[in-house]
């Protein structure tokens, strides 16, 4: 793989996400700025997959920023809704005037889960893909899964998104309610970055 460089674009408006690949880069000794600390624009992520929308928004970051970027797509996908929200996960929690609320973007999921039947479940998994750009075209693209259920009423305050109702595989705490250092060691994000890393330490 390319190397990065002492900084790097994270090509995201969101202040968790920011946070939550800042702790992951730290130990590199990457320097990390968010998009809208360099007034980037978000793009309107038109892809199909949560690959896609990755590499859409790191090339964009790379190309305005003269700088690599790396890009987190990533959301909930659940089985009784067939997949979704997915790659819509952020645009359940938009109302009409496009602020996002995770709370009500829970709701919606739940009671949408509800109307499923009881027959239906409440398995679920987080995706996230992560696509590293460069200014010259290069990309490398890497994904991670993990899997829980969800819980209702939403429990913890830790987190954000939908973390407060889901409990992944094997524990019986929210993704709201562990330590931010406990999710980032078992999350999808943190699955996606055990390859990123891999490639960066070949």
């Amino acid at each position: 793989m390319k190397a990065i460089g002492p900084k790097l674009v994270i090509a995201t408006h969101n202040a968790g996400k920011l946070r939550e690949i800042r702790a992951l880069m730290e130990p590199f000794g990457i320097e990390c700025v968010g998009a809208a600390e360099l007034d980037l624009p978000e793009p309107e992520e038109i892809g199909n997959t949560f690959v896609d929308n990755a590499e859409l928004k790191a090339r964009e970051a790379a190309d305005l920023s003269g700088l690599p970027a790396l890009a987190d797509d990533s959301g909930l996908s659940v089985d009784a809704l067939h997949g979704e929200p997915g790659i819509f996960s952020a645009r359940w929690a938009e109302d009409e005037s496009g602020n996002r609320d995770f709370g009500r973007a829970m709701d919606k999921v739940w009671t949408a889960v509800e109307a499923a039947g009881p027959d239906a479940g409440h398995d679920a998994h987080f995706v996230c893909a992560l696509s590293l750009a460069w200014p010259d075209g290069a990309i490398e693209s890497f994904e991670g899964k993990v899997h829980g259920m969800l819980v209702w009423p939403p429990r913890g305050g830790n987190g954000f998104g939908y973390d407060a109702m889901f409990v992944a595989t094997g524990m019986d705490r929210t993704f709201g309610e562990i330590d931010p250092a406990e999710k980032h060691a078992i999350s999808h994000r943190a699955e996606a970055f055990k390859l990123l890393v891999a490639a960066l330490t070949k």
